[in-house]
């Protein structure tokens, strides 16, 4: 008996700088206490953390998010599989990123994003955008 395992479709994701993590729970169909052991778990993933311990994703997060997710619901990768599969599939940034802009109360943030661009999920939204806009 072979298990068919459905990919579920996510909402797209809306043009702004910055996601809160119930946003970003939304966007990427995993609850916030996941996100929080992924980031313990995954290196690439770093959001901007404010007033309060806050966190805010950016738009190269909530795609690496979506990556990591589908490498371990839906492709079936454990955390250590889906850590190797990003580090040797550039999903993300090695350490540090060295062009780093100050924002706000002490918190460094890359001044531009390099994260590794998922082709099919970025197709995928953007049929998904032509769609609603064609209706």
């Amino acid at each position: 008996m072979t298990a068919t395992i459905e990919k579920v479709v996510l909402p797209p994701i809306p043009a702004k700088r910055y996601f809160t993590i119930g946003e970003v729970s939304e966007l990427c169909g995993v609850k916030p206490h996941v996100l929080r052991y992924w980031e313990q778990e995954f290196t690439q993933l770093r959001p901007v953390k404010r007033r309060g311990n806050r966190r805010y994703y950016q738009h190269h997060e909530v795609l690496l998010i979506r990556r990591i997710r589908e490498l371990l619901y839906e492709q079936g990768f454990t955390i250590n599989g889906a850590r190797n599969r990003l580090d040797s599939h550039g999903g993300g940034a090695q350490g540090a990123p060295a062009d780093l802009v100050e924002e706000g109360e002490g918190a460094a943030v890359p001044a531009a994003a390099t994260a590794a661009v998922d082709v099919e999920q970025l197709r995928k939204e953007l049929l998904h955008v032509i769609d609603l806009l064609g209706h």
